[in-house]
């Protein structure tokens, strides 16, 4: 009995031996067909604690045998539902092996870096700090306001530095070096390169895409960008991202050695050539690329002969084509065609073409798929999809976003400072917060971000050099005066909008749909982007003033109306009085009415009957006399010919200059002074102020300005200005010498 109850127990103790070597067995088996090491991932072998967490990976895994089991019957059989598109989107073009990259967030993994992935931590497909270039090709006004938001969704989403490499024509290189000057992002570069030099490249390629030459640029950029730079990400300018850009940086890595450029498939049936009868499009691979979104790896192009190759495809193919009709797009994909192997064939959400009739659908079943949208139809946010709704608010939250907010530093990437930043942060150092004036010198230091022109403008200089330009600033509340200063000043007009990024689109909108305001090209409207608490009214006004193109300015605000036939008047005065061989500043009389509607004086005569009559007043003779007394108005009444009249302390009459006149000072934010400081200066200067005896301008009414509410509210504000009054007469006396003294012992007597 015992011999049997021992064989028994020897029996059981052989089975369970038994049954755990073939478990360990079963694993080993099944780590080593997935490319894993035995248990422990290498990078734990031979270390102290090895053998103890070998032994818990062991028991770990054998508690998890029968959960594993169960999962793989649960994927099977879900595995067996309705067929669907891949995850990835990807489809058409995979037979010619360019890869098409898919996963998840961590960093687009291909199906056997998942399988080989271990415990270990795995090294970033980007590093921290890396540089990354992108390149953009920018020309006119409205490419370069379109330029903005893709940029803005850019640095949204970034965590590394940026080197942008922009190929312009002038209008884009004046308009985004002054935007991004005084955007002042750390841990960005900005380099141009000017397009006129590249005409010569492409210009013989007949096209008939409505980009015009510059939608050929791209096939130049191994000659235009720096020779030392070998990879770029090149983007269109209607480019919104959705995700960081380091992302798609990071699929450099996955080329092969023979792979020079990266692209997303066409998501229309364009180079199918079926959209119509006889359509006969560029040769390309299936459905063909598009060039929205390219990665080009230079250095590889460089030492392939790009530029020899491109030009003899597209030496071959115009032979039949004729023309481009996609511009620089055909003559990528016939390069392709004859050299598959060069192509890297991206996953299509990085690139979701957004034109009718196209697959976009298939490259995303949820948001967080979206990586880049692409408004390639000439309809932009009016084109037919059925998400459309969801991408025109992303693209919208982009438009109207802050770009002040965009200016925080890298965590973890300190940034060069430019010579602007650390004087600035100097300059700012010195500043003594205990002092109650504080807020006003802070903002004398603010820089506000600027966008010239942002909305088309042409300007042809007249050839007799006497062209005059109405300057003036305006901000939100005072918008609807612009349709009447068109309508009453028929010249060059320089204007400067103080708005937030969300305003200056609603003004955007509001210019396209007037029929006054659109139909007048020779109006620059320059935006300068709020920041701040006070209206920098000064800083806005330098603005107008340094982008007038004309010889001659007239300085006033935008509430006025100027007479009819003002501009030909001026004109006409600044050759009579000879502005140009002397200094003087022509000073055009002002009134104002009290009344909303108003029949408005079509001549002097008719003005001093309404004046007689009580409609009009001489501007604020009832409440700041001080500030237009000197006109003498009683003697402009009858006068026929133009008179000097001299400076008097808080004199701020509205004036015709010389563009080169000093620049108004920035010191004065809000309500106060900021008029009176320019005119000053001018009598300084030894500039005549001259009465103009036939020409006149209107004040219309409006609400009072938030800043003339604080001036009055505020013993506070009104003190600070006094101090900074006092200043500038130390300021000025230092700059004019024992001449600038008159100015302050007027201040004081006043």
């Amino acid at each position: 009995m015992n011999l049997l109850c021992r064989g028994r127990l020897k029996l059981l103790v052989a089975s369970l031996t038994a049954v755990v070597l073939l478990t360990w067995l079963y694993l080993l088996a099944g780590n080593l067909e997935n490319g894993r090491s035995l248990l422990l991932a290498p990078c734990l072998a031979g270390t102290p604690a090895a053998q103890m967490l070998e032994r818990a990976v062991l028991e770990s895994r054998v508690r998890e045998v029968e959960e594993e089991n169960r999962r793989i019957r649960l994927q099977l059989s879900q595995s067996q539902g309705p067929a669907g598109q891949p995850a990835d989107g990807n489809y058409g073009n995979q037979q010619w092996g360019a890869s098409a990259d898919t996963g998840p967030e961590d960093g687009d993994n291909t199906a056997e870096e998942r399988n080989n992935h271990t415990e270990c931590p795995r090294s970033p497909s980007v590093q921290k700090c890396e540089l990354l270039h992108v390149a953009c090709v920018c020309a006119g006004h409205n490419a370069s306001r379109d330029v903005v938001t893709l940029v803005k969704s850019v640095l949204f989403h970034r965590r590394n530095p940026l080197h942008f490499h922009f190929i312009t024509d002038t209008v884009a290189h004046r308009i985004l070096s002054t935007l991004f000057q005084s955007w002042m992002v750390p841990s960005v570069q900005v380099s141009f390169y000017d397009a006129d030099e590249l005409k010569s490249e492409v210009s013989w390629i007949p096209n008939k895409h409505y980009s015009g030459i510059y939608g050929l640029m791209k096939l130049t950029l191994t000659k235009a960008l720096p020779a030392d730079l070998s990879k770029v990400i090149v983007l269109d300018t209607d480019i919104t991202f959705a995700t960081d850009i380091a992302e798609l940086w990071g699929i450099f890595r996955k080329f092969t050695d023979k792979q020079v450029i990266g692209l997303v498939e066409n998501q229309s049936d364009w180079y199918l050539g079926n959209l119509w009868k006889n359509h006969k499009p560029w040769p390309a691979l299936g459905r063909g690329f598009n060039t929205g979104v390219i990665l080009l790896y230079l250095e590889r192009l460089r030492r392939m002969g790009w530029e020899q190759m491109w030009r003899l495809t597209a030496e071959r193919e115009l032979m039949s084509m004729l023309s481009t009709s996609l511009a620089d797009q055909d003559i990528f994909n016939a390069f392709i065609k004859q050299n598959p192997v060069l192509v890297h064939q991206l996953p299509c959400f990085w690139n979701v073409q957004l034109s009718d009739h196209t697959r976009s659908e298939q490259c995303y079943t949820e948001v967080s798929d979206l990586k880049v949208i692409h408004w390639n139809s000439p309809k932009k946010l009016r084109v037919k999809n059925k998400h459309v709704e969801f991408f025109r608010n992303l693209y919208l939250t982009f438009l109207e976003y802050d770009g002040n907010l965009l200016r925080r530093e890298l965590f973890g990437c300190p940034s060069q400072a430019n010579p602007e930043s650390v004087q600035l942060q100097a300059a700012l150092e010195e500043l003594d917060e205990d002092d109650q004036c504080y807020d006003f010198r802070r903002e004398r230091l603010t820089v506000h971000r600027v966008h010239l022109y942002f909305l088309q403008y042409e300007y042809t200089a007249a050839e007799d050099g006497t062209d005059v330009t109405l300057v003036a600033q305006l901000s939100m509340d005072r918008l609807q005066m612009l349709e009447a200063i068109c309508k009453h000043w028929e010249g060059p007009i320089s204007l400067a909008l103080y708005m937030s990024d969300a305003e200056a689109q609603q003004f955007l909108r509001y210019a396209q749909a007037s029929e006054v305001l659109k139909n007048r090209k020779n109006v620059g409207y320059h935006v300068v982007y709020k920041e701040g608490q006070f209206y920098p009214v000064n800083l806005v006004r330098n603005v107008a003033l340094k982008n007038a193109n004309t010889p001659y300015v007239f300085l006033t605000d935008v509430d006025f109306l100027p007479m009819y036939g003002l501009y030909d008047y001026l004109r006409r005065t600044v050759v009579q009085l000879d502005m140009a061989h002397s200094k003087k500043a022509l000073v055009v009389p002002a009134f104002e009415t009290l009344r909303y509607r108003l029949s408005f004086p079509k001549s002097k005569a008719e003005l001093l009957s309404m004046l007689d009559m009580g409609s009009l007043y001489t501007f604020r003779y009832h409440v700041w006399p001080k500030g237009h007394a000197p006109t003498d108005y009683a003697k402009w009444r009858t006068a026929t010919t133009p008179y000097r009249v001299e400076w008097e302390a808080d004199f701020e009459p509205y004036v015709v200059v010389r563009r080169d006149c000093p620049e108004y000072d920035q010191r004065f934010v809000g309500f106060g002074w900021n008029k009176v400081s320019h005119v000053l200066e001018l009598d300084a200067q030894e500039f005549d102020l001259t009465v103009l005896p036939n020409a006149f301008m209107v004040h219309m009414p409006h609400a009072p300005s938030f800043d003339i509410s604080k001036f009055r509210s505020s013993s506070g504000y009104r003190n600070c200005l006094n101090t900074l009054k006092d200043e500038f007469h130390q300021d000025l006396s230092r700059k004019y010498g024992s001449a600038a003294l008159k100015y302050l012992t007027a201040q004081r007597t006043a």
